[in-house]
């Protein structure tokens, strides 16, 4: 079988020659090239053929961004971001998410040689993700284009059971999949909680994009709080995400605890916890990611009464949770990402369990 084809772009020499070694010390991968900025780059890949390259933001003569939107509209290929974590660096990187990039590595500020061998396993497995994953090609901006409005308000629910929640899990490819659904959701939608596969950081950044975006309120969970109609709670990054009851009322629940499937915020904690607090109230979404992590889950959602959507493999950029969800069982419709949101609604309408019907 071929190696998998990496050139390495960073102005950082240091980096540079850590991220060539990572990769050439994988049996099925070669790091063909590096680059110190993108205009060298851009004559390497023409060169070389790469099948991933990774990107630096911040670079000099054309920073990571410029770069990436020129890549997708000219030649699309998968593109792994490697962005330093700061409050800066998660908003250029979910600027990326929506350009293109399949994934991105958060590099640390401090100790980045032991740091970036410490991540040497996220690296290889994030290349070989992009190394197969579906990526889409930039639209070519308008002249003078503003940046994205926010979404046009959607037609309203009505008196919806507070009862109902709406329960979302996503990994690679997720950000801009999750946006889709909620940029749908009408301000009068049940509760949504979420768990997307995020690492410390990055989610504060992607809640505060997506509320600015949204007719729902969007934010980062907070232990303890009510889970409110009309409000979407994102998982924070390094932290489980799940729901607990306190009387009538649903609340978060936040805590530093292990691992579940790998994943710290994982899916199937928060999806488990849909199952035994929520039950035939809840609603299922398995949106685009590698793995299987939520799929047991989902399926013990359905088993207690929820009705689960999960994404088509057309519409994935890896269609590995979703695979795993259906043949869990877990899935009541198999449907692309931008038909999962009307159907929803339509579900939602169609309950028949308005507050209204329980007076």
């Amino acid at each position: 079988m071929s190696k998998i084809r990496v050139v390495v772009v960073d102005d950082s020499a240091l980096v540079r020659s850590l991220l060539t070694e990572i990769i050439n010390r994988q049996p099925d991968m070669v790091c063909v090239g590096v680059a110190n900025d993108p205009l060298i780059a851009r004559e390497m890949i023409r060169e070389l053929n790469p099948d991933v390259i990774t990107l630096d933001v911040e670079m000099p003569r054309m920073d990571g961004i410029d770069f990436l939107g020129r890549l997708m509209r000219l030649r699309p290929m998968p593109v792994v971001m490697i962005s330093t974590l700061t409050d800066k660096g998660a908003e250029v990187t979910l600027r990326a998410l929506e350009l293109g990039a399949v994934d991105f590595v958060a590099k640390p500020r401090i100790g980045l040689a032991s740091g970036l061998n410490d991540l040497a396993t996220q690296i290889v497995e994030k290349i070989r993700v992009a190394s197969v994953a579906k990526f889409k090609r930039a639209p070519a901006p308008a002249p003078g284009a503003a940046p994205p409005a926010a979404a046009r308000p959607a037609a309203l629910l009505g008196r919806v059971s507070t009862e109902k929640m709406i329960c979302i899990g996503a990994s690679t490819g997720g950000t801009e999949a999750v946006k889709e659904v909620l940029l749908k959701m009408p301000a009068d939608a049940p509760a949504i909680v979420i768990t997307q596969h995020m690492p410390p950081g990055f989610t504060t950044s992607f809640a505060a994009r997506l509320n600015g975006l949204c007719q729902i309120t969007v934010k980062e969970a907070v232990h303890g709080e009510r889970i409110l109609p009309g409000h979407a709670y994102i998982a924070p990054g390094g932290r489980q995400f799940s729901v607990s009851r306190s009387g009538a009322n649903y609340v978060a629940v936040v805590e530093d605890t292990e691992p579940v499937n790998r994943h710290k915020p994982s899916v199937e904690v928060l999806f488990l916890s849909a199952a035994a607090v929520v039950g035939r109230n809840a609603y299922g979404i398995m949106l685009t990611g590698m793995g299987n992590d939520g799929a047991k889950a989902m399926r013990e959602m359905r088993d207690k009464g929820s009705y689960n959507f999960v994404q088509d493999e057309a519409s994935c950029v890896v269609f590995g949770m979703p695979r795993e969800a259906i043949a869990h069982g877990a899935a009541d419709e198999v449907l692309p990402l931008d038909k999962i949101a009307p159907a929803l609604l339509a579900k939602i309408g169609a309950s028949g369990d308005r507050l209204h019907n329980r007076i």
